[in-house]
């Protein structure tokens, strides 16, 4: 298939463009007419002609808040009782993101040629995760997608703020460390050398800190066209070990057993656990096949592990609650309050009740973890502070005494 660029009027005599794939221009006409789209000028793009453009530089990514306000459009939509295809068509015109526009309207074509909703949005993995899919699937079958997708939009804005706050509290302390570097750095260039100078024209004796501090700064100016290249390739080293199967197992857990910021992450996970859990049994969901979505959406290898055995378990016909007991990475209270809900009938609910429970731990959590980074930076920083005036007082005080005798 080939590129097309094309510009349209839609149904409301809006000029849009974009781009779509097509076997030629005739099947592109096709396409376009399906989507009930009056074309205007349409091109080929030849491979590797393409324009450069600022989104070709820094392609546009769909955010959460996106699918959210699509999730609530779609719903309103699929309540109101207007056919999918149409509230496809419409959604298509009305999001603002170009990449999802896109996105909405290759979905909406492949409807068109009378795919499903939930295997038209399976193409598109990067946006749509497989646990958003295997909800819309659901919502299909049962005949309650607008339902569905109303609890798909509620569960991504939980998630979205559990996001936001713990990036939050790390947000504060990253600006001041960056900051308390560039002027340490500013320190040992610039202003440590003028004072090493006046002192060597006094013969002063320079201490062991002035002259680390001194050295320091001299590597700095002299070789910082390598040390930028060094720290990008530790950095772009680190993310590839991080993505392989055994970084990745190895960093899981060892952020897990940080102090204190571990406890955190454990609850995070927890919640988005739960959470998940609870929507997909809610909806219907057969309680393996909801396992085998949620494993991915935790985003940890260890409790990736746990849930697979979480699994196996359960196709032995134990309970959940049982699996989970006696787990370092499961509160006794998390366990007990799942063990209820399998006894009552009522695990969705409960589920739904230790994941309202563990976010408002996790939101007090950010709140004492701020306040303990915090005053580590500011310490960390006046001992840096320290380290640097001593180094520059003792040579000092020695060109006092030099000057006294």
């Amino acid at each position: 298939m080939a590129v097309f660029s094309y510009k349209a009027r839609n149904g409301s005599g809006s000029l849009i463009s974009g781009d779509l794939e097509a076997l030629s221009e005739d099947d592109l006409l096709r396409k376009l007419q399906a989507l009930n789209y009056m074309p205007v000028r349409v091109s080929r793009e030849e491979e590797g002609q393409k324009n450069i453009s600022w989104n070709t530089l820094f392609p546009p990514k769909v955010k959460t808040k996106d699918i959210v306000m699509m999730n609530m459009k779609l719903a309103y939509m699929a309540d109101a009782g207007i056919p999918l295809l149409n509230s496809m068509r419409l959604l298509a015109v009305q999001v603002e993101n170009p990449l999802l526009k896109e996105i909405l309207l290759d979905v909406s074509q492949k409807v068109f040629e009378g795919s499903s909703l939930s295997d038209a949005l399976s193409n598109h993995p990067a946006v749509f995760s497989q646990m958003y899919v295997s909800m819309v699937k659901v919502g299909e079958i049962s005949g309650t997608l607008h339902i569905v997708l109303n609890r798909m939009a509620a569960y991504m804005e939980k998630e979205e703020e559990l996001k936001q706050k713990v990036q939050g509290a790390l947000f504060y302390p990253m600006i001041l460390l960056s900051a308390g570097c560039i002027v340490i750095v500013l320190i040992v260039t610039f202003v440590i050398p003028q004072f090493v100078s006046i002192f060597s024209k006094a013969n002063v004796t320079l201490p062991l800190p002035t002259l680390i501090l001194y050295y320091f700064g001299e590597f700095l100016k002299r070789f910082w066209f390598l040390i930028l290249p060094a720290i990008f390739s530790a950095v772009y080293l680190t993310g590839r070990f991080l993505k392989t199967t055994n970084g990745k197992n190895y960093f899981d857990r060892m952020i897990l057993r940080v102090p204190y910021a571990g406890r955190l992450v454990k609850q995070v996970f927890i919640t988005r656990f739960c959470r998940a859990l609870g929507i997909l049994l809610e909806s219907d969901v057969p309680v393996l096949k909801c396992l085998d979505v949620v494993k991915d959406v935790v985003g940890n290898s260890v409790y990736q592990r746990i849930i697979m055995q979480i699994s196996e378990s359960v196709q032995r016909g134990e309970k959940i609650s049982h699996q989970l007991s006696g787990s370092e990475y499961f509160p006794n209270d998390v366990v007990s309050m799942i063990s209820t809900g399998e006894e009552t009938g009522k695990l969705a609910p409960m589920l739904y009740k230790v994941a309202g429970f563990y976010e408002s731990v996790v939101d007090d959590s950010v709140k004492k973890l701020t306040l303990l980074i915090e005053p580590f930076f500011i310490v960390f920083m006046g001992l840096l502070a320290g380290l640097i005036m001593t180094s520059m007082l003792l040579p000092l005080f020695d060109m006092v005494k030099t000057i006294q005798q």
